[in-house]
């Protein structure tokens, strides 16, 4: 309840407390229907959703999220444990998730680790603990879940982005390998000989999936594997990277690990003559919303972090309302091919 009322000075008339009652005698509804909406509950209709909302703003009434938190057991907060908003993937997803979270009446707590180790995903979780959240989401898009570097705290609700521990931990990823491989393949349907590529950083869950990828599709088809030229996701390294394939006089296509090692080979190509897509095609990976006014437009990888961010908010909640830990497994997000002009069939001779 909030107060209402009285001056606000002293010998003023005393405040009055605004009830939920109040807000549903204002609204005509029962006090069971103001709850519901208060607490994000979704089986209200719009029409009576406005109606209550309308009489919380008339009478100013907030609700007691501490007294519903003892009520009902839950605070409607999620926290997510990241390593990095740095990344195109994790900034999106983690505004993903924030989004899908408040369509269930739920918030979400960020706390960020410098420092990727034991020590300090404990202490994120502890800390996550003093934050009084629900379940945890772990965006760990570096190699420690997987490879048992780092041990998630036992009976905690948790979903885990981006990482191989699924054998373990409910995972929520975009389909990396399969991303990568409609990009390669793209590339041979064309008629290149075969692709070159610049990887992700070699930590990277998703840069080791989408390099494996591109290998094995590759030795299936029976055409040579160039070296890998290795980046960091900025477009930096693609250039520095786009330097070195321009003196390359067989490179004719290049898949890059994300589209801003793209941008950055498109710049090193057009500064050494290299022609997009007459010389050399490029594409990229995430499908950026910048992708589509590169010069020329970049054909690449879309990842659909609306749905990651979905699927990682619906598990939480389900493990929220069931009691169940963290049920193992991993759901992968299928991509898909964006076609646009840095592809084209390669020169005759």
């Amino acid at each position: 309840m909030v107060e209402r009322g009285g001056s606000g000075v002293p010998g003023g008339r005393r405040k009055q407390r605004v009830s939920m009652a109040d807000v549903a005698k204002l609204a005509g509804v029962s006090s069971q229907t103001v709850s519901r909406v208060s607490n994000g509950h979704a089986g209200v209709i719009s029409s009576t959703r406005e109606q209550v909302l309308a009489a919380m703003r008339e009478l100013g009434y907030r609700p007691n999220s501490a007294a519903r938190a003892l009520r009902y057991g839950r605070f409607n907060t999620i926290g997510v444990i990241l390593f990095s908003l740095a990344s195109t993937g994790n900034s999106r997803t983690v505004e993903a998730i924030a989004t899908h979270a408040a369509a269930e009446g739920y918030a979400i707590t960020l706390i960020p680790i410098d420092v990727p180790t034991q020590d300090n995903v404990l202490g994120a979780f502890t800390r996550m603990g003093e934050l009084a959240v629900d379940a945890v989401i772990v965006i760990m898009e570096i190699h420690l879940v997987d490879t048992g570097t780092v041990q998630l705290p036992p009976g905690v609700h948790v979903v885990v982005v981006d990482s191989d521990a699924g054998d373990r931990y409910s995972v929520v990823d975009t389909d990396q390998a399969e991303g990568a491989r409609k990009a390669v393949r793209h590339l041979l349907d064309l008629g290149h000989r075969t692709v070159w590529h610049v990887t992700g950083p070699e930590t990277s869950f998703a840069g080791q999936r989408r390099t494996q990828a591109w290998r094995e599709v590759l030795e299936e088809a029976g055409r040579p594997v160039p070296p890998p030229l290795h980046g960091d996701w900025s477009a930096e390294s693609g250039y520095a990277a786009g330097l070195a394939l321009a003196e390359q006089d067989g490179c004719t296509a290049v898949f890059a690990s994300n589209d801003q090692m793209a941008l950055g080979l498109l710049r090193a190509f057009h500064e050494r003559g290299r022609r997009v897509p007459e010389d050399v095609s490029v594409v990229g990976f995430d499908d950026i919303p910048d992708a589509a006014f590169f010069v020329p437009p970049l054909t690449t990888v879309h990842q659909d972090f609306a749905e990651v961010g979905r699927r990682c908010v619906r598990g939480v909640l389900q493990q929220i309302r069931t009691g169940d830990g963290s049920p193992p497994g991993t759901d992968l997000v299928p991509t898909s091919l964006v076609v646009r002009g840095s592809t084209a069939a390669p020169r005759s001779g």
